[in-house]
């Protein structure tokens, strides 16, 4: 089933339900050199710095390229084991991950967070909620193709 991406009061999310265990799930969310292989948006390109495991204020680095190449530098915001983990760049939009247990899968529910960012308008103005949208539907298939669906 194709995940549905919703977009309300700056924020994009979408949920599917995959065939592992959250801590399965997690522990390739938690792992930046990981990143790459599940990214819907096709911009993430490689992890250049950081550690092996993200925890709650891990910084790591992304060599990303959205037609031209850049990095930028992460820090997670949020965390709970298992269950939750989102971080920011300085533009302070998050990407966050939740993960619920269904039966013996997860739920996995990924949202663009903009509602923090100081340049919100900008954001809006430039449709990335709308892009995000599409990037999150394909994250998410990715990630059913990599655990299975449930």
């Amino acid at each position: 089933m194709t995940p549905q991406a919703t977009i309300a009061d700056r924020r994009v999310s979408a949920s599917v339900v995959v065939a592992a265990p959250p801590a399965e799930v997690f522990a390739l969310l938690a792992n930046p050199h990981r990143h790459h292989e599940f990214d819907g948006s096709g911009t993430v390109q490689a992890a250049v710095s950081g550690p092996d495991r993200l925890v709650l204020g891990s910084t790591f680095g992304m060599q990303m390229k959205i037609k031209l190449g850049y990095r930028v530098t992460n820090e997670v915001v949020e965390f709970e084991q298992d269950r939750l983990i989102a971080w920011c760049h300085p533009a302070k939009a998050r990407w966050r991950y939740e993960l619920e247990p269904v039966g013996t899968g997860t739920r996995i529910t990924e949202t663009f967070d903009y509602a923090r960012s100081p340049v919100r308008w900008g954001i809006a103005l430039m449709k990335m909620p709308q892009q995000n949208a599409k990037s999150i539907r394909d994250t998410l298939r990715k990630l059913q193709e990599i655990f299975g669906t449930a």
